[in-house]
């Protein structure tokens, strides 16, 4: 699996050392051609894991339409520490070696923000 960086200014480390309240992971994960169930399946057993881990409110796998091969991960944490901590942890960190060959992942942290008249933080 590569890791990219959504924000070259911020790098998805860096978000995970600063300490915050509620955050929204954002994960876009690029699968090549005919690898869609196996990517399906790695993602199933690594996100079990996190969602069994303290602090992983809730988590929702979105699929593009028409075919598409982008999956996106919406995870909302209790905080940045609680995601890392499940995140550094070695046994994730061996199921998430098991994705495909080829596959991108590309996780930014999120917080809500409020817009007037709109949506409230």
């Amino acid at each position: 699996m590569q890791f990219e960086n959504i924000d070259p200014k911020v790098p998805f480390e860096a978000q995970l050392q600063e300490k915050t309240g509620t955050v929204v992971l954002v994960n876009t994960v690029i699968v090549p051609d005919g690898l869609m169930d196996d990517v399906l399946e790695s993602w199933a057993v690594d996100a079990a894991f996190m969602k069994a881990s303290p602090g992983c409110i809730s988590t929702q796998l979105h699929r593009g339409t028409a075919g598409g091969n982008v999956l996106v991960n919406v995870a909302v944490w209790e905080s940045s520490e609680a995601l890392f901590k499940a995140f550094s942890n070695p046994e994730f960190q061996a199921k998430a070696s098991a994705y495909p060959e080829g596959v991108i992942v590309r996780p930014y942290l999120t917080e809500r923000v409020a817009v007037e008249g709109i949506c409230v933080a």
